[in-house]
């Protein structure tokens, strides 16, 4: 496949480039000497840069066309990094200006996990005159890389296959010493990026990796910024977001958690950067409520949230949203298919709204029948994981669900409980609150401000061991 700045170039130049996809490399060399002849050779005739990703069967997947000055990657994420973490290609590519390898050559090393990254000098007459390689060394510290430089191309000798085989059982081996490979639970890097007190923005932090416990994910690593001016595009510089991503590659991890909402736009700009799934706080939150809800009205309320959350993320850019929730807009014909997925969105949104309205009815005549018993209604509130549920059990001997986690249960529950002088009241457990709710959440507690309106008295529970009590 021939990528990049094509305009301007000749049908026959075309012909030339594509010429290289048909020819094949030894597993025993980064590149063959004809090859790269070829290549500086053509390159020197368009003076444009040209780079090959070529695969560990010495098997050439893409011929890039650049200009002068650099080449462009193209997206590589239907190759899949291996169990040690490279990608298995390597990427080598001219330059004119006899200019060594980039600050930009090593970060897409870094970025994308290539084997190696290599250039080759072009020379007056169009032939290899230097050549250089680098290469991610194993280690369990920051991302080191090696750099071998070789003045004559001609010196350069190397077993690539050996040389690769060896990176890999040696990275591998690395990567077992601190990663539980078989864990097939998602690894999620927690960012955070805020203006408020240092004191605010940690304990944002230590919530947000309680959720991201209740959730399931396996939290391997936090970030945390705060600074001046917030970047309207990735919400963290480009340069620190990429720093974020290459420190999340290098732990093996999937899933990239931001404290703050992303606007669609910063989702979509993120996920152009990185093959990682890009989510916010309220998604998390978004996902805890679909896995924990039991009753209709709770799943009815957590599907009308979700939806709402997912029709302004539909993109054009399918890879975007396939990342971020498995696929609706995803890789398909266009705009058309897009305008299907939102069609089809805001009519289950529709049905959804008219579906709640008919359990709403059904919870008022629910209450209307508790208060016409005259029972006294006691409402235990307060925020999630405070020990609502546990209160509940102990006063009425119930067994409602308690574990250590964020909403652990998301739906009312009503008991009875009976006074030795032949009272009763009747106690209810609602839903924890937590801060900085999404406001496409609060549809999900519309049944607890219900149970809230008929209360007589509102217990409030507060967990005495959390420092901000």
């Amino acid at each position: 496949m021939i990528e990049g700045k094509t305009g301007g170039l000749k049908a026959s130049q075309i012909k030339l480039l594509e010429r290289i996809l048909r020819r094949k490399v030894a597993t025993t060399e980064m590149i063959s000497v004809e090859l790269a002849r070829y290549l500086t050779e053509l390159s020197r005739e368009l003076q444009r840069q040209l780079g090959l990703i070529i695969d560990r069967r010495g098997v050439i997947h893409s011929v890039i066309v650049g200009d002068d000055r650099e080449i462009v990657i193209p997206d590589l994420s239907r190759y899949s990094l291996g169990r040690s973490g490279l990608r298995g290609l390597r990427c080598v590519h001219t330059h004119l200006k006899q200019e060594p390898l980039s600050r930009d050559d090593l970060t897409d090393l870094e970025l994308l996990r290539l084997d190696a990254m290599a250039i080759v000098g072009v020379g007056d007459d169009g032939l290899p005159t230097y050549f250089s390689y680098a290469h991610l060394l194993p280690t369990k510290k920051k991302s080191q890389i090696e750099t071998v430089d070789f003045k004559d191309f001609y010196r350069f000798k190397l077993d690539f296959s050996a040389f690769i085989h060896a990176l890999d059982q040696e990275m591998e081996r690395v990567s077992a010493e601190t990663i539980d490979l078989a864990d097939g639970r998602e690894r999620a890097l927690l960012i955070s990026v805020g203006q408020e007190s240092l004191q605010k923005v940690e304990a944002s932090m230590d919530e947000l990796d309680e959720l991201a416990n209740t959730a399931n994910l396996v939290v391997i690593d936090k970030v945390i910024q705060r600074p001046r001016k917030l970047n309207p595009r990735y919400l963290v510089g480009e340069g620190k977001l990429r720093e974020i991503i290459i420190r999340a590659l290098q732990q093996r991890a999937t899933l990239l958690v931001f404290d703050q909402d992303l606007t669609p736009n910063q989702v979509r700009s993120i996920s152009e950067i990185t093959e990682m799934k890009v989510i916010d706080r309220s998604q998390l939150i978004l996902d805890i409520f679909a896995k924990r809800a039991q009753s209709r009205d709770g799943k009815v309320q957590v599907e009308l949230a979700q939806l709402k959350y997912i029709l302004p993320r539909l993109s054009g850019k399918g890879t975007a949203m396939s990342r971020l929730m498995g696929g609706i807009g995803g890789r398909g014909p266009g705009e058309t298919k897009l305008e299907t997925d939102r069609r089809r969105i805001r009519d289950k949104i529709r049905r959804l709204e008219k579906q709640l309205d008919s359990l709403g009815r059904g919870r008022t005549q629910r209450r209307q029948k508790r208060i016409r018993a005259g029972l006294p209604i006691v409402s235990i509130v307060g925020y999630t994981n405070a020990g609502k549920s546990t209160l509940l059990n102990a006063l009425t001997q119930s067994d409602v669900l308690t574990e250590d986690l964020l909403f652990a249960t998301l739906d009312t529950a009503t008991r009875r409980l009976r006074f030795p002088l032949d009272r009763e009241v009747i106690i209810t457990d609602t839903v924890g609150f937590i801060r900085d709710l999404p406001p496409s959440l609060i549809g999900a507690f519309k049944a607890t401000l219900e149970e809230l309106e008929d209360a007589d008295l509102l217990l409030h529970l507060v967990d005495l061991s959390n420092p901000p009590f």
